[in-house]
């Protein structure tokens, strides 16, 4: 394959590219966890018309499902509630 095919993506049609970087449930998983961390709540996150323009219903339920959302959410709500519980006493 020459330079110019490599640079253009003009390559062999018979071979399918294999898929480069993250999926996109990967993404909006990444999305989720930062905008979550940043302070915004879960509930307002999944309304998030970026988020929605971007996942149907069914695929925002599995983004809840994913490890990497419920470690952060769970983390955070649990950073929470220590901080209200220091805050009382």
């Amino acid at each position: 394959m020459g330079f110019f095919s490599k640079l253009f993506g003009k390559g062999d049609g018979d071979r399918p590219e294999p898929s480069r970087g993250i999926s996109k449930e990967e993404a909006l998983a990444s999305y989720v966890v930062r905008e979550h961390r940043q302070g915004r709540s879960l509930e307002d996150i999944l309304d998030d018309p970026y988020l929605k323009n971007r996942a149907t219903d069914e695929q925002r339920l599995r983004l809840l499902e994913r490890p990497e959302v419920i470690r952060a959410v769970g983390e955070d709500t649990a950073a929470m509630a220590a901080e209200r519980v220091r805050d009382v006493t």
